[in-house]
């Protein structure tokens, strides 16, 4: 195929706290996904023969290299991507741990032993080959962990498109995935545009798996590209999900976990709780309440152990945030760093309605929504209002409820009486425009696999 986008040979790294080129990473061009794809298909034959115990003991041994060089690779997230550094270890703990768990499943992707009549039917689960993880800018590391670890546990080699911005990550841990002696190739990290780069690697015949965490606007063009070869997907996508508060709730816990459940990461996370919906007999009291947790919030240097909050990935992303928020501000704002950097401080929208962009669309920054409800059937319209269904919170004493609005609320990771939304070894992914498929948990190296069905007559 042709491309006709302008040829960008390099990207320019830039530290969101200073706007500062950090620094300049080469493109990877159509022609060299090409190469890399026939080098990775190589690699994986050699590496799907290998016996499950030495590629498990392979990958404990890249989780050890990783946890070796910790502090480097929360540095470098720091850098590039304006992490708080606290939040920057904790990610480079979870590619550690990650790809433990994943050792683990190396030797247990067992298939099935089917009853059957005149013989004996096996199920064998198979490497799929290629695979293809393009992650995003928002949680670097851990995410393009979240599709290499399994998909290399359950055989396959993995061609890693980190996002422009924030390459460097994952360009070491592929050095030091060599230096824990995996297979030469069968981890590569190709940097580049999404246009050219991604685009080459989902239209590619040699890749089996696109594994995509973005905006449901690129999964989209993702998945409709991919069903020419009927090409799998896993599409990990937006979100706007509510934080439901009753007003049987311990209303003092569920104001004091809101703030960070919407700031975290700088509200740069699919799984922000942006909308707060709040029993409307409450609603004026979890406000007061509210407010000098979010103007306390401490917005600044994210390498400062003290940090809570650092700046936004780009100035692009600035402006974006910017166009959701009115200038009569009706709510509750902290404060943020003047100066180079892209800040914007912790804001909560009040007096919208409903259907307002700033409630129902992903503003991907620091910026929350609240809005009252009646009861719990209102709680479960609003909740379901938007087009996405990736995450939530509820609220409430009440364990019934609990119960029934967990069953209710069309999300596919909830929490109760907690902001708690993703741990690798339980599953992750969405409903509705949030996303297709599964990510993590028990399952994981299965989504990686073909299932193969064998039967073996027994008749003379």
């Amino acid at each position: 195929m042709s491309y006709t986008h302008h040829e960008v040979t390099h990207h320019e790294v830039l530290n969101p706290a200073t706007g500062q080129v950090v620094e300049t990473v080469p493109a990877t061009t159509a022609a060299e996904v090409d190469a890399a794809v026939a080098r990775a298909a190589k690699a994986q034959r050699g590496w799907a023969a290998a016996a499950p115990a030495d590629r498990a003991r392979l990958l404990r041994r890249f989780a050890a290299v990783v946890d070796e060089h910790l502090e480097e690779l929360a540095l470098l997230e720091v850098r590039e991507a304006g992490h708080t550094i606290g939040n920057a270890r904790w990610e480079a703990g979870n590619v550690r741990d990650l790809l433990d768990f994943a050792a683990g499943g190396v030797e247990r992707l067992n298939g099935r032993q089917i009853p059957v009549a005149g013989g004996l039917d096996i199920t064998i689960l198979e490497p799929l080959g290629v695979i293809g993880v393009i992650a995003p800018w928002n949680f670097p590391m851990p995410i393009a962990a979240w599709g290499t670890a399994p998909a290399l546990a359950a055989g396959n080699a993995v061609l890693l498109k980190p996002a422009e911005t924030t390459p460097l990550t994952a360009l070491r841990l592929a050095e030091l995935a060599l230096e824990a002696g995996l297979p030469e190739h069968l981890l590569q990290v190709l940097p580049g545009a999404g246009d050219v780069t991604g685009n080459a690697l989902v239209e590619h015949p040699g890749v089996a798996k696109i594994v995509f965490t973005g905006s449901t606007r690129v999964g989209k063009q993702i998945m409709a590209k991919s069903a020419d070869r009927l090409k799998r997907v896993t599409l990990e996508l937006g979100g706007k999900s509510p934080n439901i508060v009753f007003a049987d709730s311990d209303l003092e816990a569920a104001v004091a976990a809101t703030p960070m459940s919407f700031l975290d990461n700088s509200g740069q996370d699919c799984c922000a709780r942006s909308r707060v919906l709040v029993q409307r007999s409450v609603y004026d009291r979890f406000l007061e309440l509210l407010a000098p947790g979010i103007e306390s919030v401490v917005v600044g240097d994210p390498s400062d152990e003290k940090t809570q909050m650092g700046p936004l990935i780009s100035q692009a992303q600035l402006e974006r945030v910017r166009g959701y928020v009115p200038e009569e501000l009706k709510g509750i704002r902290g404060t943020a760093p003047d100066g180079p950097g892209f800040w914007f401080p912790p804001t909560v929208l009040t007096d919208l309605e409903p259907d307002a962009p700033a409630a129902c669309e992903e503003i991907f920054g620091p910026v929350a929504v609240v809005l009252p409800f009646e009861d719990e059937a209102d709680a479960i319209r609003l909740a379901n209002a938007t087009e996405y269904g990736l995450s939530g919170s509820i609220w409430t004493r009440d364990v019934g409820r609990a119960i029934r609005v967990s069953r209710a609320v069309a999300a596919g990771n909830l929490s109760v009486n907690s902001h708690s939304s993703v741990r690798y070894w339980t599953p992750f992914g969405g409903y509705k425009q949030s996303g297709l498929g599964r990510e993590l948990g028990p399952d994981a190296l299965t989504a990686f696999t073909e299932t193969k069905n064998v039967f073996i007559s027994t008749e003379a």
